[in-house]
């Protein structure tokens, strides 16, 4: 706490003043939380002064996951060095354009002046302006700096000096940079792994599932989900959280869904060190792949999509989803599939142009040909005129010349993986196939550390 109140200071965040007239300060709080290393060891212990009230919206941009990844396949590609850094008490450097009043911490009340309050310069954690304030500052002072922001990615700045360059990539107050000089920043590897080994245990852990039987596959391929509306309830809060910890979202909650759910974390405990693979070289050819599971849902028999995709050998974003209307047949449902992919290719060729990249037509590989067909007949006839205008953008682009629809073969199709429940053998190769290995082996990972050089009295000029 001391060391909290001593950045206050540091930062110059406010100033106790009397309490003007009609005013209403904003009560405060501690919140403390312990760090935690990759390990699982506590490396620090936090305490953040916060207002009282919390908002779930932050208004400041935050980078897709997919930008990330695309930054990391890159890198390892050009054979930059990657850094990542956590700006210490970041929301504090940035300024505040509204009059806002708070009361003095518990327990650090002046002796002095115990019934004046605290005027906000800057911004307070828990303030919704916040997140906004620390990226505004942070965007301002990397233009000055130099810094190009991305066309597409907000969160993207270039910086080029002397035939090299800087990437800064923001997520909130997780800064990345990744340069293409030895001395910008330090690091040696023949390539970048990415994985979420300690998350993985954490959930385990949280679920009490450490003592389950691990499980070879995330799904069995016997497994139908249907509404089971006579099967025993279960408590939703847990279910939901379990859902919630693998990113997804749940409408009811039956023994058979919850039984669904626990042999995913019990995959993910045969397998809590897999990761993405980002080989140093690779080359930076652009390509993507769709497929679809024809009526594969027993309950409204509708389709799913799986897409992916690659830059270079690099597996940098994917979609496993159920489509939102009935597919009447296979080359309807594989239609919409690569609609969807083509949307997600459209904006990485755009985002990839902020990195200096150009492509032609890009490839898009689907194994049904009718489907194929449909994209390339700008004839619409009995057997196309009831598909949603809205997908009919894939036959628009191709004539465009953004992408190109390119037949693969079905023992070929990657995304496979994508639709619906495989067996171990198939799913273990078409995992292998794109990238995803142990960490075992693995000499590094996304290296932390400091900035080298100049790096770091550039992020110091902002304290």
């Amino acid at each position: 706490m001391h060391e909290e109140l001593e950045n206050f200071e540091r930062n110059h965040v406010w100033d106790l003043v009397e309490p003007p007239p009609n005013c209403r300060p904003i009560g405060t709080k501690w919140v403390f939380k312990n760090k935690q290393g990759e390990d699982g060891m506590v490396v620090r212990n936090k305490a953040r002064l916060k207002e009282g009230i919390d908002y779930e919206e932050t208004f400041a941009p935050v980078a897709r996951l997919e930008a990330i990844r695309i930054l990391l396949a890159f890198a390892a590609s050009k054979d930059f060095k990657l850094q990542q850094m956590d700006v210490n008490s970041a929301f504090l450097n940035g300024f505040i354009e509204e009059e806002i009043y708070v009361r003095q911490p518990p327990s650090f009340e002046s002796a002095r002046f115990p019934d004046r309050v605290y005027k906000l310069r800057k911004a307070l954690y828990g303030l919704k302006q916040a997140p906004r304030a620390w990226y505004a500052r942070l965007k301002s002072f990397l233009l000055k700096s130099g810094f190009v922001m991305g066309s597409v990615d907000k969160t993207l700045f270039l910086l080029s000096r002397d035939g090299d360059t800087l990437i800064v990539q923001i997520y909130v107050d997780d800064i990345i940079f990744g340069g293409s000089s030895h001395a910008l920043i330090k690091q040696g590897l023949e390539g970048t792994f990415v994985h979420q080994a300690k998350y993985t245990r954490d959930i385990l852990k949280k679920f009490n599932i450490g003592d389950s039987k691990p499980m070879t596959t995330p799904m069995s391929t016997n497994t139908a989900l249907d509404a089971d509306e006579d099967g025993e309830a279960v408590d939703q809060k847990e279910v939901r959280g379990m859902i919630g910890s693998l990113l997804y979202l749940t409408a009811s909650s039956r023994t058979s869904h919850r039984q669904a759910v626990k042999r995913i974390f019990r995959y993910l405990k045969f397998t809590p060190k897999l990761g993405l693979w980002y080989s140093s070289g690779s080359s930076l050819s652009f390509r993507g792949f769709s497929n679809a599971d024809h009526a594969g849902c027993r309950i409204d028999r509708k389709s799913t999509s799986g897409t992916f995709q690659l830059l270079g050998t690099s597996l940098v974003s994917w979609s496993s989803c159920k489509q939102a209307s009935i597919a009447l047949s296979t080359t309807e449902a594989e239609y919409v599939a690569a609609a969807s992919c083509c949307s997600q290719l459209l904006w990485m060729k755009a985002t990839l142009s902020d990195f200096g990249l150009r492509f032609g037509r890009i490839p898009l590989l689907v194994d049904c040909t009718s489907a194929i067909s449909v994209a390339k007949n700008p004839v619409l006839h009995s057997r196309t005129k009831h598909i949603d205008v809205r997908f009919h953008f894939l036959r628009d682009h191709y004539e465009k010349g953004d992408i190109d629809l390119i037949h693969v073969v079905s023992a070929n199709q990657l995304a496979d993986i994508f639709t619906k429940p495989l067996e171990f053998d198939a799913f273990t190769r078409l995992g292998g196939e794109l990238g995803v290995l142990q960490v075992e082996g693995v000499d590094n990972a996304l290296i932390k550390g400091e900035i080298e050089s100049q790096w770091t009295g550039l992020i110091a000029l902002m304290v």
